[in-house]
């Protein structure tokens, strides 16, 4: 039973829709076939409503008045004289017209009416015979019911009615006419006059009407789609039935509204104007694709420029002065745009264009004859189109067109859809819509991939399942456009206790979310590696100079009231003979054993960082410095006195450390620099290997003052206040018989006190400013030397100190040769002073340098020789003219024999290689006693003279005058032989480069 009861239902399923199939194809299919059928046939068999006789038409003579002063019987005699014909063109002569016609008797004793057809006609008035009886006159722009006599307004023109029984009349009118006029006269009978008006208000009804519904139907399309086209052709449809009105002769109505006939000109050449602009555009927005391919820019740029000066003409001409330049425009048109049309039918072939192309036709063909027939007077094509049925056939045409265009749109459409559906679906990305609520509208299956959905799963799940809080909130960021046009997303994390990282980009669509899904995880992880080196050291882990200053500088900038805040600075003793002995891998494997037994004693608020290849920078945050004091203590015992195990080697590696404590406000590289400076003096100190500087220790104030010093030392011009003095060196052969002397560099600060030239130099160097000092210090001397050299007879030279800095700078160099260039008498004085660090730094180099300014007479000493790592076999290379032995040998010389011993190598060294020994720190007369002894040539010190000013030396006799020490007044009246200055050969520098 059952069974039999779903058969039947089944059956009735399937009569319902067979019926439902047959009412649409009879409603889409058969009744507009049968609509099309019969009206064709009605076409053919049935009687027209409007069928009637056409107009006799009278022959005419016709004059033209151009004074305006023939009287009527006047105007009469004259139009006997000329030739009868059936209609006359003004060609656009705007004086009045005379003419007569002869009515014949009608065939019946009916009504006559006369129609005076002329469009162009603005006024008329008639009379019968040479003017014996005035019949009625008429204008334009006279109100319906107000005519006067038996004419009035009727069709296009005036109608003058004749009586019933009137036999044959002649009758005698003047008119005066605007444009391309024809002078016509045509006779009715009332009835058919009547059906001749009904068909003629039918044909403006029918016209008006069917293009203003298409017109509107268009409009609405346009603003349903958006569609800027669709409007464009409603205009062009509107144009096209003012034109079809102009041809049909009503364009002075518009809905039922009569158009001011001073305002009917003006309307006019608008029309033609924007009707023949609008066509262009429309053409050219229609055949966009087309005529890019036929490839004609020039020739479609010619007929849509032609607008322009026949919209200028509209506004500027008069009417008739506007009409040749609306024909000669519009001849120009209409053969580009048969032309273009042309070629894209042949090159595109596309439907669109066949309807364009026979639209446009058949406007050619109701218009042309207008044209023609203004411009030559023939009207041959006056009877071959109905205007009403052309304008609404061309429309129609037209919408065919465009109705061709949509549907190859949307054939387009949907192939692109398709292939859009397509690519949604195989695209590596996730794509998605979420509803407002978050809810999965559409994904493809990359996105399903990515998170792991399951399509077939009924339960419906949201945007938020898949990450973590805050998710939606970020999308929705993006979406509005304040958080960027994509954000980064966290997943939910797995049981194995990770979580994925995604890319979303979305905009906000239709009410919908639209977007787009990456898996970032991998990116994510090496971005977190690459953060992580960004700010960490590779070799051991710990931070690396970045990341340990930016947590300095963040904890300096938090620190606030009595939080404690406390740096150190570790570096490492011995470490490069590790290196250097048992390769660079055993130095790491001890660095990163060291970097751990670090980390060992520090707590989460403290950190190293490894800032060069053995130094480290220790932050003790929250710390008060007697703990981290303790702290570094714990530090030093645990990497100085346990051994690093590496295979089956044992290494034993010492260090110190210099510990501050930062003060509020303090710049992260004032810190770094204090505690530095706090390790070296461990390093000095060999003891506990531990310095600690608290809060207002002498180094925080002292580093102030060279800040202050670098500060005003800055930039590229010479500070104020920089001045020289000048320091006598006291030959031991001969002291009262020489005056040379080293010059020394001075600054006075604001307060006039002078700031030790050891501040200044390293504040110079700091800042790089050193060069631009020395240039003005080799400059201030040479000019000195240069203007008082005669005033130094016993002066055999002069020492500079340059800096290593400047040495090293190529630009220095050659503005130094430049400066000695200007003063060469007084260069064979100078002796320029190059310490033993400068020289071995770049051995060659200085080598260059020394030949370049011995070859000009200048002299070289070795400053500071001993000091260093002395080599002696560099001393082979540098052709140096003086060695000055170091100040630390020379002041403990006499309390330890060893030095004795060093200065007495360092005379004879450079006694066999032919230079001078100069000795310095000289503060006593014992020393000098010793040195004369060990056969040092010179001595420099406060014991001989201090530094001098230039004048004090201009008036010297030599640099032993300076001496007020008595015992050393002694030592050298007892270098004197005869009561006279001893005075040995060959005492000063041998020629430079001659050892």
């Amino acid at each position: 039973m059952w069974l039999f009861h779903a058969d039947a239902a089944k059956d009735r399923v399937t009569a319902s829709g067979t019926l439902d199939r047959l009412v649409f194809y009879f409603s889409v299919g058969l009744l507009p076939l049968l609509i099309i059928v019969l009206t064709v046939i009605g076409f053919l068999t049935l009687d027209h409503p409007y069928l009637q006789q056409g107009p006799a038409p009278l022959q005419l003579h016709v004059l033209s008045d151009p004074e305006q002063q023939l009287t009527p019987a006047q105007a009469f005699r004259q139009l006997a004289e000329m030739p009868l014909q059936e209609h006359f063109d003004t060609h656009l002569l705007e004086t009045p017209f005379w003419f007569s016609f002869v009515v014949p008797a009608p065939a019946t004793d009916g009504r006559s009416e006369i129609e005076l057809s002329s469009r162009h006609a603005q006024d008329a008035i008639c009379w019968e015979g040479a003017g014996e009886r005035w019949l009625g006159s008429s204008k334009r722009d006279q109100a319906p019911g107000k005519e006067q006599g038996r004419m009035r307004i009727e069709k296009t023109g005036f109608i003058l009615s004749l009586d019933a029984g009137t036999q044959q009349l002649t009758i005698l009118c003047k008119g005066s006419f605007s444009g391309p006029a024809r002078i016509a006269a045509q006779r009715w009978t009332v009835h058919d006059f009547v059906l001749s008006q009904n068909k003629f208000y039918r044909s403006i009804g029918l016209l008006e009407g069917g293009l203003l519904m298409l017109t509107m139907f268009v409009l609405v399309a346009a603003m349903i789609n958006r569609e800027w086209m669709y409007v464009l052709f409603a205009v062009w449809l509107l144009g096209n039935l003012r034109l079809g009105a102009n041809s049909m002769g009503w364009d002075a109505h518009w809905l039922m509204l009569t158009i001011p006939n001073e305002w009917l000109g003006l309307v006019r050449k608008l029309t033609f104007a924007t009707y023949y602009i609008v066509t262009f555009t429309l053409f050219h927005m229609l055949f966009t694709a087309e005529l890019k391919r036929i490839n004609f820019p020039r020739v479609e740029r010619l007929g849509q420029y032609l607008g322009v000066p026949l919209f200028v003409a509209a506004v500027t001409l008069s009417y008739s002065r506007f009409l040749p330049v609306l024909w000669s425009c519009a001849v120009v048109g209409i053969a580009v745009l048969l032309f273009l049309l042309v070629r894209i039918l042949i090159v595109t072939r596309t439907r669109a264009a066949f309807w364009y192309c026979a639209s446009m036709v058949v406007v050619l063909f109701a218009r042309v004859d207008e044209v023609i027939g203004a411009a030559f007077g023939i009207r041959t094509l006056d009877q071959v189109p109905n205007n009403a049925i052309a304008a609404l056939l061309s429309s129609l045409m037209a919408a065919f067109a465009f109705a061709e265009q949509m549907r190859t749109g949307k054939r387009e459409l949907a192939m692109v859809q398709a292939e859009l559906r397509t690519t949604y679906e195989v695209t590596p990305i996730g794509l998605f819509t979420l509803a407002a609520d978050g809810s999965f509208v559409r994904s493809n299956l990359a996105l399903e991939k990515i998170l792991g959905r399951d399509s077939s799963d009924q339960r419906e799940k949201k945007w938020d399942d898949y990450f973590e809080p805050g998710a939606r909130e970020k999308l929705l960021q993006v979406v509005s456009g304040n958080g960027g046009n994509e954000a980064e997303l966290r997943g939910i994390t797995g049981p194995d206790g990770h979580a994925n990282f995604y890319l979303v980009t979305a905009t906000f669509a239709n009410g919908r979310i639209e977007g787009s899904l990456q898996d970032i995880t991998d990116r994510s992880q090496a971005v977190e590696r690459l953060r992580f080196f960004a700010e960490h050291d590779p070799l051991t882990g710990v931070l690396n100079r970045r990341g340990i200053e930016i947590m300095l500088e963040q904890a300096i900038e938090r620190q606030a009231g009595d939080r404690p805040l406390a740096l150190a600075y570790l570096d490492l003793d011995r470490f490069k003979l590790i290196n250097d002995l048992f390769g660079h891998q055993s130095g790491d494997e001890v660095l990163k054993q060291l970097c751990f037994r670090v980390q060992q004693l520090l707590d989460g608020d403290c950190h190293i960082g490894r800032i060069g290849g053995d130094e480290f920078i220790i932050l003790f945050r929250d710390v008060e410095i007697g703990a981290a004091t303790a702290i570094c203590s714990k530090i030093i015992q645990k990497i100085s006195y346990q051994s690093y195990n590496i295979g089956a080697r044992a290494f034993q590696v010492k260090g110190s450390i210099g510990l501050i404590e930062v003060d509020a406000g303090m710049r992260v590289q004032d810190a770094i620099s204090a505690a530095d400076r706090a390790c070296r003096e461990a390093k000095r100190a060999h003891n506990e290997h531990i310095v600690v500087y608290q809060k207002n220790a002498p180094v925080f104030r002292e580093r102030l003052e060279e800040l202050s010093l670098i500060e005003r030392l800055g930039g590229e011009f010479l500070p104020v206040g920089l001045f020289v003095e000048m320091q006598p060196i006291m030959s031991l052969r001969e002291p009262e018989a020489s005056l040379n002397f080293e010059v020394l560099l001075r600054l006075r600060d604001a307060d006039n006190k002078v700031v030790p030239a050891t501040k200044v130099i390293a504040a110079a160097e700091e800042n790089g400013n050193i060069a631009v000092i020395d240039r003005w210090v080799m400059s201030t001397v040479l000019e000195w030397l240069a203007q008082h050299q005669a005033q130094l007879p016993l002066t055999k030279f002069v020492c500079v100190n340059l800096s290593g800095a400047s040495l090293n700078d190529e630009k220095f160099i050659q503005d130094i040769f430049v400066i000695l260039g200007r003063h060469p008498q007084v260069v064979p004085m100078l002796c320029i002073e190059i310490t033993e660090s400068v020289a071995l730094h770049d051995l060659e180099h200085t080598s260059r340098i020394i030949q370049r300014l011995q070859a000009l007479g200048a002299k070289i000493a070795l400053d500071d020789f001993g000091a260093g790592y002395t080599s002696f076999t560099y001393l082979k290379s540098l052709s140096a003219d003086a060695l000055k032995i170091d100040g630390a040998f020379i002041q403990s010389m006499n309390q330890h024999p060893a030095n004795e011993a060093i200065v007495e190598a360092i005379v004879e060294l450079a006694r066999n290689l032919g230079m001078k020994s100069i000795a310095e720190w000289v503060e006593d007369c014992a020393m000098i006693e010793a040195l004369a002894k060990l056969g040092v040539d010179y001595v420099q010190g406060y014991v001989v003279a201090k530094p001098q000013s230039p004048q004090a030396i201009l008036e010297a006799s030599s640099a032993a005058s300076f001496i007020t020490d008595p015992a050393l007044a002694r030592f050298v009246a007892s270098r004197r032989v005869d009561g006279r200055p001893w005075v040995e050969a060959g005492d000063g520098f041998p020629p430079s480069g001659l050892h």
